[in-house]
């Protein structure tokens, strides 16, 4: 089960069937100050030449973060509550080995600042009880900051998944997948 705010039960879950690229996501992220006015939330188009289905890709806060592991200036950061945060930018470098070793391709390195960004889950909001801007302004919900017990009323043929395969590496998230009813991991090939 992945770690919960500190001051509440709430997760974040993501339904990437319920996106309609309509990217409010992206615009209310900007707005943050504590991120340099820069999205650090992505809507992508899954195959543009024959669908319109987009996806969001969002930082999935793993329990054991390669963008972290594999940094050598140790300017990547998980705080106790399973928050992984941007870089550090008394520390980043600029090497990119985080964009390279996540498996969810979320760490970008802007190339303005010379330093990683990626989305920390709006912890300057969360931290004090409120949802992650993202969550607040989407208007399908497939952006959703709340409870299980929420999730499971609002989707009861779904299940929240935060375990994923790559190949011969398992990834524990603290953001979930909403996932088939009965559905316990999400392999990637």
């Amino acid at each position: 089960m992945p770690v919960t705010n500190y001051m509440t039960n709430q997760e974040f879950f993501v339904d990437m069937q319920r996106c309609i690229g309509c990217k409010a996501c992206e615009m209310a992220c900007a707005e943050c100050e504590t991120n340099g006015h820069e999205s650090m939330i992505h809507v992508n188009y899954v195959d543009r030449a024959v669908t319109i289905q987009t996806t969001v890709q969002v930082c999935m806060h793993c329990d054991d973060p390669a963008c972290a592991n594999v940094c050598p200036a140790d300017a990547i950061s998980k705080d106790e509550f399973g928050v992984v945060h941007t870089a550090n930018t008394a520390r980043c470098i600029g090497c990119s080995n985080c964009v390279m070793a996540c498996p969810f391709g979320v760490p970008k390195k802007n190339e303005a600042y010379d330093l990683m960004m990626k989305c920390n889950m709006c912890y300057d909001r969360t931290s004090a009880g409120k949802k992650p801007m993202c969550a607040t302004v989407c208007p399908t919900q497939a952006l959703f900051y709340g409870t299980r017990a929420e999730m499971a009323m609002m989707r009861p043929n779904s299940t929240p998944v935060n375990n994923f395969i790559f190949g011969n590496e398992n990834v524990s998230t603290k953001v979930n997948i909403m996932m088939p009813k009965g559905s316990t991991v999400l392999r990637v090939d």
